[in-house]
């Protein structure tokens, strides 16, 4: 087994009601039990604030952001899957894809 990381790309909260960010929140809860029942979950992960800094270049030039709705990670999560292909294929059952998200899934490097 090898590591995985789900990174969540938009596609959370917005303008919707609390009894729709219900709603979300348990489709993703099931989504997650799931994988951790059938052992694909190494580390739940957490939602991210949609704020935060960019510190960037030599000069370590500290900036607000991100701010790009296609490039906020919204999330993340830790899986093992046997290989990328069979991670790429947990990915596609992720509540994130009913609101407009994605989900970038990136091998964890071996150090």
């Amino acid at each position: 087994m090898s590591q995985f990381v789900f990174l969540y790309r938009g596609g959370m909260g917005g303008d919707v009601s609390p009894a729709e960010m219900q709603q979300q929140m348990e489709r993703w809860m099931t989504w997650l039990k799931e994988l951790g029942d059938k052992g694909f979950i190494k580390d739940m992960g957490q939602p991210l604030e949609r704020t935060g800094k960019v510190v960037s270049g030599k000069q370590k030039v500290v900036t607000d952001g991100p701010f790009a709705e296609k490039d906020l990670v919204s999330g993340y999560t830790l899986i093992e899957a046997q290989s990328l292909s069979q991670a790429a294929e947990l990915a596609t059952g992720c509540p994130v894809f009913l609101y407009g998200g994605a989900v970038e899934v990136r091998p964890v490097a071996k150090m």
